[in-house]
């Protein structure tokens, strides 16, 4: 699987979400065999490139290569600087963002909403790319399948953006409408595939080894992208890779090495973002580890109420040092599909 001049390990991708994938977690998920990761989205607006927000989003340090960034906006001119801001900092494989369903931001005509306007849409891919070929930076596109039900246009979007030089495309196999509900359809996956030339990346509810080979045998896809499942069980990656090439399920991972990923995602954690907003901000990723464990959601309760680092890592200690007494290796209903039955 290449991007551009990139050769990448494997085809099982981090998709980008916001307040997510920042720098810690996409390291933790190419340590446990994800083989790309896409950054947060970060704006194209000029003005917000010194904000806090933004600067730590284009904070690269220590990130394996290909570093990928997702940009934002509604202007061909303003997303064209942004990829060479970007450039700057260190990405070396830029993305437009024309999948998130965020009212905030499709409010503003961005992300999904750009696919209601065409015109525009290919105006903003040719004005990116035109920024990007210069510096030898491949562009590559994540979209979603349309608007709504009846304005699937994915696949006519996606020759044009494929005419445009776009190097990749990702289809989540939802529509804007859709956001996260429902289930993800990858006809039009399929359909893209199989008049596209580039590489063409499946997402949505790939939340198994099992999903993962069918969608992959359905759609013909050069590569799965994973994005929600990987929230709290980021080894999913190494688990897909496994499935795929021996036909067998790995062992749910010993909980002691779910402890030390954990903890060591949580030290990255804070060194970004500080132990104030750090600790606050990792809550999610605890609560996401631990939902599906026995006694996880007393826990997930009572960790919120912690307010600093040393608290919040002996609390983290203390229960796996419980859990790893009674269950050496992850109970198995640590899965997608076990949650969402809970």
């Amino acid at each position: 699987m290449r991007i551009g001049a990139f050769e990448l390990p494997n085809a099982l991708f981090v998709a980008p979400m916001a307040g997510v994938t920042d720098r810690p977690f996409r390291m933790l998920c190419r340590r446990l065999g994800a083989g790309y990761a896409v950054s947060e989205m970060v704006t194209s607006k000029r003005e917000l490139w010194a904000s806090l927000k933004t600067s730590r989003r284009a904070d690269h340090r220590g990130e394996p290569g290909p570093v990928a960034v997702q940009i934002a906006g509604v202007a061909p001119a303003e997303m064209a600087d942004a990829a060479r801001y970007n450039i700057d900092r260190g990405a070396q494989i830029i993305d437009i963002n024309m999948g998130c369903p965020a009212k905030k931001v499709c409010h503003a005509w961005a992300g999904s909403a750009l696919m209601r306007d065409e015109t525009l849409a290919l105006a903003i891919i040719e004005a990116v790319v035109a920024a990007c070929t210069p510096r030898g930076v491949p562009v590559t596109l994540k979209m979603r399948t349309g608007w709504c039900a009846g304005q699937r246009n994915a696949p006519r979007l996606a020759r044009a953006a494929q005419d445009a030089g776009i190097a990749m495309l990702a289809v989540h196999g939802r529509t804007r409408e859709q956001g996260y509900g429902g289930c993800a359809e990858h006809d039009t996956v399929a359909q893209i595939k199989a008049v596209l030339a580039i590489p063409v990346v499946a997402n949505g509810d790939i939340d198994s080894p099992e999903r993962a080979r069918e969608v992959l045998a359905y759609t013909r896809a050069d590569a799965l992208m994973i994005g929600r499942a990987a929230q709290g069980r980021p080894w999913i990656f190494g688990e897909i890779a496994h499935f795929l090439a021996h036909g067998t399920r790995l062992a749910p991972p010993a909980t002691r090495d779910v402890q030390r990923w954990l903890t060591e995602h949580l030290h990255d954690h804070y060194a970004l973002y500080g132990e104030g907003v750090g600790v606050r901000s990792a809550r999610k990723h605890i609560g996401w580890a631990v939902r599906a464990l026995p006694g996880g959601e007393a826990f997930r309760a009572a960790m919120n109420t912690l307010d600093d680092g040393a608290a919040q890592l002996r609390a983290v200690t203390t229960f796996f040092d419980e859990l790893a007494a009674v269950h050496p290796r992850l109970p198995a209903a640590n899965d997608t599909r076990a949650r969402k039955q809970a």
